[in-house]
């Protein structure tokens, strides 16, 4: 590779990731509909407004760029933690594979940070929702035999209580998250509370919803 091509390949990187940080800001804090293509590449400085299509494609594309980007980055903690509870049959111990790695990267991510409520404004939609969570098991080997893990230890619930479950286990976790991330967001002295102990009150929260009784 030539000196000048170098050059290039540099530069389209360091693009790549203004407009990366600048979707992942204007979807988080005012929602992937509402923003255009034309306005990521101006808010990350771009004299393109196409810069967004040709560095990433469509709008789909770039958001499955900013899932890609920090799926990567926690599939790190996952793949450590399943390691240490593979075989568990113990509830909480697979929710806490779940939850820790995701908290960890956002304590890691500092503040002000957005990809929480990016996160959660991708689970509104069905179709983007689908997508996601197919481009994180792609670069996330460890989410599978995670989610298998807790099947099995919730295997004694009816089929309907799994999934109902299951489906307000993951609204608590995105939407907390988000909720989280917006107040230190706009006060990072309002909330004392670690990420590390946020984690352990959701994994408490999520784990007393699966250990519930169940009434009817």
């Amino acid at each position: 590779m030539t000196a000048t091509a170098g050059s290039r390949s540099t530069r389209a990187v360091a693009t790549r990731e203004l407009i990366l940080s600048a979707a992942e800001r204007l979807f988080a804090e005012q929602g992937v509909f509402a923003i255009s293509n034309r306005q990521v590449s101006e808010a990350a400085g771009q004299g393109n407004n196409a810069a967004v299509g040709y560095h990433f494609g469509t709008k789909n594309d770039l958001i499955l760029a900013i899932v890609n980007k920090h799926s990567l980055r926690i599939e790190e903690s996952r793949a450590k933690v399943l390691s240490e509870v593979m075989g568990s049959t113990d509830v909480r111990e697979w929710i806490t594979c779940l939850v820790r790695p995701a908290t960890l990267h956002m304590a890691e991510l500092g503040t002000p940070s957005w990809y929480a409520r990016f996160n959660a404004q991708v689970a509104t939609d069905p179709t983007l929702r689908v997508l996601a969570y197919q481009e994180t098991e792609r670069v996330s080997p460890s989410l599978s035999p995670m989610v298998k893990g807790l099947g099995q230890a919730v295997a004694h619930l009816p089929p309907d209580i799994r999934t109902a479950r299951g489906a307000m286990g993951r609204l608590l976790m995105t939407h907390m998250c988000a909720e989280r991330e917006l107040q230190l967001a706009s006060d990072d002295t309002a909330e004392a509370t670690s990420w590390d102990d946020f984690g352990t009150d959701l994994i408490d929260a999520i784990a007393g919803l699966w250990t519930a009784p169940v009434t009817r």
